[in-house]
Order: C-alpha cells, then sequence, then structure tokens
C-alpha cells in the first residue's frame, strides 16, 4: 500500500502502485492517477527528459491547506518498453509531508532532482548524493 501525505491530508492511496529500479537509485514508486485525490495535483509549467522514459512533465501536490511545489512527476507518454507509466504519477518524499510504502515512512532520495523512496531494508550508497553526478 503507497500512500502520500500533504497538508495532513491523504492525497494519494493505492494498492496497484508500480515499482521502477534504475541503477544506483532507490526505487521509484508510480501511483495510478486515479488513485490521487482530483483536485490535488495542479501542472507546472516545464518538462524534463529521462534518456530511458521520455518526457516528465510536473505538478504541484495540494491538501489541506498546504501546495508542495513540483512534488509530482510523470510521463504521459513514456518511451517504448516503459508505457505502463502512462496515467502514473510519482511523487518526491522530501517535498511532501509524508510518504509510506506498506505503513514505513520512508526516506527521500539524496538531492534536489530525484525522487526514489528509500526504506529501512535498502543499502546505498545511491545517485543523487554530492559527487554522485556521473556514476
Amino acid at each position: 500500500m503507497v500512500e502520500v501525505v500533504v497538508g495532513g491530508e491523504t492525497v494519494a492511496r493505492s494498492k496497484r502502485a508500480l515499482q521502477v529500479l534504475e541503477t544506483s537509485h532507490p526505487p521509484g514508486i508510480y501511483v495510478p492517477i486515479t488513485d490521487v485525490v482530483s483536485d490535488a495535483l495542479i501542472e507546472c509549467p516545464g518538462t524534463t527528459f529521462c534518456e530511458y522514459k521520455g518526457i516528465a512533465v510536473y505538478w504541484d501536490v495540494c491538501g489541506g491547506d498546504a501546495r508542495a511545489l513540483r512534488a509530482a512527476w510523470g510521463y504521459p507518454a513514456p518511451s517504448r518498453g516503459y508505457g505502463a507509466l502512462a496515467g502514473h504519477v510519482s511523487f518526491y518524499p522530501g517535498r511532501v509531508d509524508e510518504c509510506r510504502l506498506d505503513g514505513e515512512m520512508v526516506r527521500r532520495q539524496e538531492g534536489d532532482f530525484y525522487g526514489g523512496w528509500v526504506t529501512a531494508d535498502l543499502v546505498g550508497p545511491f545517485k543523487g548524493a554530492p559527487g554522485t553526478t556521473w556514476w
């Protein structure tokens, strides 16, 4: 079960999340957008490009009286081989109040770009920390 909290409100809850594993990263967790509170996502300007998954779009995430800036992203038209990510959104654990995976509050992946979900059973090092840009 995946849960995401912003402003004291649960904005996403899913038993259907996808886990994406990438080299030197903790897992990325992608929730079906249908499992996100309908008015919680506000699309932001700008995109980024992942050489594997394609063009990412970003959302602010709203809950309670809070707005977490650029706290979620997704791939509306992912590259070949990543089609399962269409219709899903991932959340940066460090930009929202809480992300929980099977009841465990996850830690954020270091750095300000990557959004991996770090749980107690994972051992790094992970990309994102200072000095890890080019490994």
